[in-house]
């Protein structure tokens, strides 16, 4: 496949979950190939986008309103069973988002992370527990307790760190996000289609 797309996602947020699931439809469509790149969420706002925490605690009520109904828009025209207020939230992410390194390293990150999202958004898991993300890693055909054993070790860890520090790095505020021929960098759900007109341009050139 032809025009790779680096996607930095975590699965604690409902509109990465719109994400992924826009941009692996049109990496289908359009032939380009999707390098997944899971990183925490969490540790970039604290570095560089604290205002989100702002945000919630003090949230401005005109722009909350509508950002529900943005929300219940976008997940109406997804088609997606996405429970807009978990029980858990926020989630700590931070072991799902390693097993999603895994998945990645053995091809199959898209499966895993479909099911975390589907777990957390549309059924209401705590996405935190092994128990719940054993049924992700099956879904991806991983063996689950040697995955997991896996997550919870220092390599993935750091890994992990790596990823979220590179993110930062290269300008990145939030998720999902998007590289497109490596520096070229799309933020929301809302621009999979900038990407896609990207990743066209990347592979005529």
């Amino acid at each position: 496949m032809s025009a790779r797309v680096e996607f930095f996602f975590d699965c604690s947020s409902p509109w990465t979950y719109l994400g992924f699931e826009a941009l692996t439809d049109a990496a289908r469509a359009d032939g380009f190939g999707v390098c997944f790149r899971p990183f925490l969420v969490g540790g970039v706002f604290n570095a560089v986008n604290p205002s989100v925490y702002e945000m919630r605690s003090k949230p401005i009520v005109p722009k909350a309103r509508y950002f529900t109904k943005d929300m219940a828009d976008w997940i109406r025209r997804s088609g997606l069973a996405i429970k807009w207020t978990p029980s858990v939230f926020p989630v700590n992410s931070a072991r799902a988002m390693r097993l999603c390194l895994i998945a990645a390293d053995a091809g199959v990150c898209e499966a895993v992370a479909r099911r975390i999202f589907q777990l957390y958004w549309g059924e209401d898991r705590d996405i935190s527990l092994p128990d719940v993300l054993a049924l992700a890693a099956a879904a991806g055909g991983l063996d689950a307790g040697a995955a997991l054993a896996e997550a919870d070790g220092a390599e993935r860890k750091a890994q992990l760190r790596a990823n979220t520090d590179e993110m930062i790095a290269r300008g990145g505020f939030g998720t999902p996000t998007f590289f497109v021929g490596g520096e070229d960098m799309y933020f929301g759900q809302d621009r999979v289609l900038l990407v896609r007109e990207a990743a066209a341009r990347l592979a005529r050139a």
